[in-house]
């Protein structure tokens, strides 16, 4: 009796999850087609792959990443995917990270959160031409400052760049990694 009372709560699960995931896509393309206050963004939401990279990792890394709208279109979701080769002799490295960004206050805000335990808390802006998405850490005495930047190159392209500024040497950046992004079809 178990088993069938725990398959039927599987199932049901299993249906609330479909169910729940028509809702968003159906919520991302609304978000995206409505004209709301992620227009600007457009751009950017959408499923993405990575077709070159470069940085400190030396060779190239393989990813992808999402930017969708959350429920209700209240605020965007990014999930990024990153796999970097091992280097000399060094194992490679998994990166997995979440962003949401949200407005407060009349500005545009993101935290991320990464599978190295990273917490950053980001001002985001949009440039006049809206082809240009810039985030940029808080600044926080003895700890680095990180800046990323998609750029729109042509329709469903987009350079990343992550930067970095040493600690105690806010906005002077250097690039950590860049690399071109193709959206999935």
């Amino acid at each position: 009796m178990k088993a069938i009372s725990r398959a039927l709560w599987v199932f049901a699960a299993g249906l609330l999850a479909i169910a729940f995931g028509a809702a968003r896509a159906t919520t991302a393309q609304h978000a995206v087609d409505s004209g709301d206050a992620w227009a600007d963004w457009q751009f950017m939401i959408g499923e993405w792959t990575a077709t070159d990279s470069s940085g400190v990792h030396g060779a190239a890394s393989k990813g992808s990443f999402t930017l969708t709208p959350g429920p209700g279109g209240k605020f965007l979701v990014r999930q990024n995917h990153a796999e970097y080769p091992p280097r000399d002799g060094q194992p490679g490295i998994v990166h997995d990270d979440t962003m949401i960004i949200y407005r407060e206050h009349g500005e545009t805000r993101a935290l991320y959160d990464d599978n190295e335990g990273q917490v950053i808390h980001y001002t985001v802006s949009v440039s006049e031409d809206k082809k240009r998405i810039v985030f940029v850490s808080e600044k926080h005495e003895g700890a680095p400052q990180f800046r990323l930047t998609y750029e729109s190159l042509e329709p469903n392209t987009a350079k990343v760049l992550f930067e970095i500024a040493p600690p105690n040497k806010p906005g002077e950046f250097k690039k950590y990694v860049d690399g071109t992004v193709k959206r999935k079809a």
